[in-house]
């Protein structure tokens, strides 16, 4: 029930007035030193589309328009740019519509400074010309039929649906509008179906760039200009301003600050007392079910081939994986795997181009995707590593998802060097984006590297490794294409065969019965070659501490160590323990006290590693300190029943994670390629529930091998590891990453 809001007056957010004309800023950003930075400008034009509200029908139409012009490969404008050569990749979401206003922003990084007015331009020409010309009808009846496939499966991933439709009621309610409104598409999407129908696509979506985007002054084009100096000029003003303050105050002043501060740190390190604890509303251990949620699975096989199949209600969506071995693939061929499974949905076939392919996937399935599965397995020496192609579709489009999982698995040609180029551009971009922002998966992907060879094969497929790779290959694309593209072709001969093939299927009874005979028509077309014994990847990247330096404000700092190869048995107790220690000792010491973003502990019980991470975070040493302080902090923890319990509950809530029926079998998927039992599920359910406080303090001598053996990989400024290899002398060796 939406009740009316009390709140003042000031709350509510007035419209923007559309501008009179253009606008243009231009702005500096901090770049590495020492590297070329002609290719390093980025340009971005957004409009704000409207100053009153937009009627549902219209909103539902621009979503389309976005999908249309942006949404896939083989949309106009994001092709046409990505083609220039004018850029390594987009920037600008396209359509943003979760403000009280809609914008549209597109534009390109990565760019020379004698091409920023060409990227304009091109941007405005595409955006004329598909008005003057419309789309195509195929690639209006694929963003049709995206769209509608989206909206009807209603898709949140492990977030619940009723949290995401209330968010999605938010959107209008807190600027005073109907909060049922964005939950009622099927009218709105009826009416411009029969629009389309009737009119023609050009007659419904040229007036609509020509409106809101090439007739609306409101446009405002952001340029950036790299600044190799920036960082060091940012660094020494707020130093200055530092000094000035500082000198301005009293010898009272400065003792009162100090004070404060001493306070301030108490406070924050202090946990809450039992009592105030005890207000917060919880559930009880006996309102915990004590057995695994169940996910009916039927392992059998079809032609030859194993098949699992989950018996789920979907809402007559069919889910599927095709799962192939990695394990014979050369070594050195492994960095060419993402881009192979790029190139496989991103490339054309003897009689479709890209484009024709990409809009035949979009009009009779709701998507497919290939790409690199690896994990460790526990007790084993070898990792599991497979390449899977997923899709969905309506069940009674289950012939058309197999017959397309076979064009893109076998069909494709893998010869169109233009486009390979381009790939490997966006994603050197894709990884420089990565570095700067999410730094802490660099790291822990190059911790994981150095400690198990399922690590290894990731970071050599997503670290800094294929970072590496992908900046040299770029400049062998021209010299030795021939070369690359039989590479790309020995990938897929060596993984797409039909023996140790597995298929999983997710659907209601009846779709599983008849979804089988297309399966079967499926393999029967896969290559039946001779099994490849296995490639031996014995490698792991040496066991030093290493920082790699990147121009940033924050540091990204990890430790890490391989608790199995100590000869810690795996219970069920050290998930309770790893979430506590989330919760508590590195959340009030590297969060609240440290000042950084995140501070958290992963343990992958599957390879044993357990790794500590930061995210923006202003320290290094410190943080790394605090890692090292976890042992004393278990061994001197005191908790009660109360507190206890909720870690426990706690755990069982991401054990039991919300999932919907895909999900559901994917992770019964990976159990099975896992070798994780029902009987394993079981006994560590039941070490959950009986986590004691024994237990946490037995861990502690567990955690302490991080602290004597642990391998720490940063993602840091220049100044701060600098300052903390002349604090330890030659603590980390440094590898200057952009």
């Amino acid at each position: 029930m939406f009740e009316a809001n009390s709140a003042p007056e000031e709350s509510r957010v007035d419209y923007q007035k559309l501008f009179s004309k253009p606008v243009r800023i231009v702005e500096k950003y901090p770049a590495a030193e020492g590297v070329d930075l002609k290719k390093k400008h980025m340009v971005c034009l957004n409009w704000l589309l409207s100053e009153t509200p937009l009627d549902l029908e219209t909103e539902l139409a621009l979503g389309f328009l976005d999908h249309l012009m942006m949404g896939t490969p083989a949309s106009p404008l994001r092709k046409i740019l990505l083609e220039s050569g004018l850029g390594e990749a987009i920037v600008g979401g396209g359509i943003e519509d979760e403000l009280l206003q809609p914008q549209f922003s597109v534009g390109l990084k990565g760019v020379s400074d004698d091409d920023i007015q060409k990227v304009e331009e091109l941007i405005m020409t595409t955006l004329k010309k598909m008005a003057e010309e419309g789309f195509n009808s195929d690639a209006v009846e694929a963003s049709m039929n995206t769209i509608e496939f989206s909206l009807r499966e209603n898709n949140t991933g492990s977030f619940p649906r009723g949290l995401a439709l209330m968010l999605r009621s938010m959107g209008k309610w807190i600027y005073d509008m109907d909060p049922f409104e964005p939950l009622k598409y099927q009218g709105p999407l009826k009416e411009l179906k029969a629009r389309i129908a009737e009119e023609g696509s050009k007659a419904v979506f040229a007036p609509l760039i020509e409106k809101f985007i090439l007739n609306n002054q409101h446009r405002v084009t952001i340029e950036m200009q790299p600044d190799s100096e920036m960082a060091s000029r940012d660094e020494a003003t707020e130093k200055e301003i530092l000094e000035k303050l500082k000198a301005s105050m009293t010898v009272e002043d400065l003792a009162e600050l100090a004070r404060a501060t001493h306070e301030l740190k108490l406070k924050q390190e202090t946990p809450d007392p039992p009592e105030a604890l005890k207000c917060v509303p919880s559930l009880s251990l006996q309102d915990i079910p004590k057995n695994p949620i169940h996910i009916p699975t039927e392992v059998g096989e079809i032609n030859g081939t194993k098949m699992l199949q989950h018996d789920l209600f979907t809402n007559d969506v069919l889910y599927a994986e095709v799962v192939f071995k990695m394990s014979s693939l050369k070594q050195e061929l492994l960095p060419l795997v993402p881009l192979f499974c790029q190139s496989l949905l991103e490339m054309g076939t003897k009689d479709l181009d890209f484009v024709q392919l990409n809009q035949l996937i979009g009009r009779k399935t709701g998507g497919i995707s290939v790409y690199p599965f690896t994990s460790s397995v526990r007790g084993k020496e070898d990792p599991c590593s497979h390449i899977i192609a997923r899709g969905k579709s309506m069940s009674g489009r289950a012939e058309d998802l197999f017959n397309l999982f076979n064009r893109v698995l076998q069909d494709v040609q893998l010869t169109d060097q233009k486009r390979f180029k381009q790939f490997v551009s966006q994603s050197k971009a894709r990884m420089e984006n990565r570095l700067r922002g999410s730094g802490h998966g660099i790291a822990a992907a190059r911790m994981d590297a150095k400690l198990n060879v399922a690590g290894w094969i990731s970071e050599q497929m997503g670290g800094i490794s294929y970072l590496e790779f992908l900046q040299d290959l770029e400049k062998k694309v021209d010299d030795d294409w021939l070369g690359i593209s039989s590479s790309l072709e020995e990938i897929r001969n060596t993984l797409i065969s039909k023996n140790d093939c597995i298929i999983n299927l997710t659907a209601d009874g009846k779709n599983l019965k008849n979804t089988e005979k297309y399966v079967s028509k499926f393999l029967d077309m896969l290559p039946n070659t001779s099994s490849v014994a296995s490639t031996s990847w014995n490698a792991r990247l040496p066991l030093t501490n290493e920082a790699i330096v990147i121009p940033t404000q924050v540091n990204y700092v990890g430790k890490a160590a391989n608790l199995f190869e100590t000869g810690y048995q795996l219970k069920g107790s050290a998930y309770v323990i790893s979430k506590y220690l989330n919760n508590s000792w590195l959340w009030d010491r590297v969060r609240v006290s440290g000042g950084a973003y995140g501070g958290f502990c992963d343990f992958d019980t599957h390879s044993g590693v357990f790794s500590f991470l930061s995210y923006r975070d202003p320290n290094l040493l410190k943080t790394l300190d605090v890692y090292d302080g976890t042992s004393n902090f278990l061994r001197e923890l005191e908790m009660d029943n109360d507190a206890l319990t909720k870690a426990i509950i706690g755990t069982i809530g991401d054990v039991d994670s919300y999932q919907l029926p895909d999900a559901k079998g994917y992770s019964s998927l990976s159990r099975y390629l896992l070798g994780v039992t029902e009987e394993d599920r079981q006994i560590r359910r039941e070490e959950i529930l009986s986590t004691r406080l024994e237990d946490f303090k037995e861990f502690a001598d567990v955690v302490e091998a991080v602290k004597d053996k642990g391998v720490v990989v940063a993602v840091a400024s220049p100044d701060d590891v600098e300052a903390a290899n002349e604090a330890r002398t030659n603590f980390f060796q440094v590898k200057k990453a952009l």
